[in-house]
């Protein structure tokens, strides 16, 4: 970009040049932090649409290094920070368009909620199966596949399993929390009013649900990458320039994760960094729309009380009331 723009009152420079000028100035404190990085965070989102292969091609070293350093970093951060801010701000205005991000996201989580939970389903059958050869057949290698067939010790597909009970847990949190039927432990809740309990499930998503698991994200990135890639990439590494980051490209390369606890059982442990990491962006997407929902529930009051809500209906009364106890 070669128009130039005023930084400070004392020079005139080009875009990258404002941009060293905002590296500068968030370094004078907190609150320089903040807002430097709100304003760089247009330029952020920009460059990065616009220059896809810089961190899309993993040809590319470098390329792959970008993506592994700005997955997790104060950049992407406060990118999707000024994103959510716009969306809110239009949503306070635009109550119909809230309501239209809080259906699509809750529509998403219940989504991928209601295909891995077929997961479970396919666990049990797994296992019928894992018994029936080991003690009918005496068979010590399962085989599967068409035409090329992937084969494995029994116990690769014991261990195999828990890999099955992960997608459960981590995948379907959004699902299970738009259902209602996580655990809620509490001794105020269920005896304040409808606009106290939207106060406090708005304050629970802002201060618990969201910062707990944009943390979860952040150290979950590097916990995935350092399974995936050497040299070792860490959370620290986030802190430092993207220069100092770019110069061990030369030495990296693909080290997959595939040590088991046992000689023959299951190798693919990186797999479980994988849904970590999911895990923690699916809550982060719920937590936005709790907070959305609870805001409209609290503006438009009892009569919107589950408004949109897709919940899952059992096909017994008595079992839907108990569940709702619980």
């Amino acid at each position: 970009m070669e128009e130039e723009i005023a930084c400070s009152g004392f020079f005139r420079a080009t875009a990258e040049d404002t941009i060293s000028c905002l590296d500068r100035f968030q370094l004078g404190g907190p609150l320089q932090f903040f807002f430097g990085n709100l304003l760089e965070a247009p330029y952020n989102i920009i460059a990065a649409l616009l220059q896809p292969a810089a961190w899309l091609n993993w040809a590319d070293k470098e390329a792959l290094l970008r993506f592994i350093y700005y997955g997790a970093s104060w950049e992407l951060f406060f990118a999707i920070f000024l994103i959510v801010a716009v969306i809110s701000i239009v949503g306070f205005l635009n109550n119909r368009f809230m309501w239209g991000c809080v259906r699509g996201l809750e529509a998403f989580g219940n989504a991928v909620g209601r295909i891995f939970a077929w997961a479970g389903l396919l666990m049990v059958l797994q296992q019928i199966v894992i018994i029936f050869l080991q003690r009918v057949f005496a068979v010590s290698e399962i085989s599967i596949g068409l035409g090329v067939a992937f084969t494995k010790d029994v116990s690769w597909w014991s261990e195999e399993l828990k890999l099955y009970n992960a997608m459960i847990v981590t995948l379907c949190v959004s699902y299970t929390f738009i259902q209602g039927s996580h655990v809620r432990v509490d001794l105020i809740y269920a005896r304040v009013s409808h606009r106290a309990k939207r106060v406090i499930d708005m304050f629970g998503s802002l201060v618990f649900m969201l910062p707990a698991a944009i943390l979860t994200y952040f150290y979950g990135w590097f916990f995935l990458w350092r399974h995936l890639v050497t040299p070792k990439l860490s959370a620290s590494d986030a802190s430092r320039d993207l220069e100092t980051v770019l110069l061990k490209a030369r030495a990296l390369r693909w080290s997959v994760e595939t040590i088991g606890f046992s000689p023959n059982g299951f190798n693919a442990y990186f797999l479980f960094k994988v849904l970590l990491v999911a895990f923690a962006l699916l809550v982060i997407l719920q937590g936005i729309a709790f907070f959305y929902r609870s805001y409209l529930e609290f503006k438009e009051g009892p009569e919107s009380d589950g408004k949109y809500l897709d919940k899952d209906s059992l096909g017994d009364k008595i079992a839907e009331t108990a569940a709702q106890i619980h």
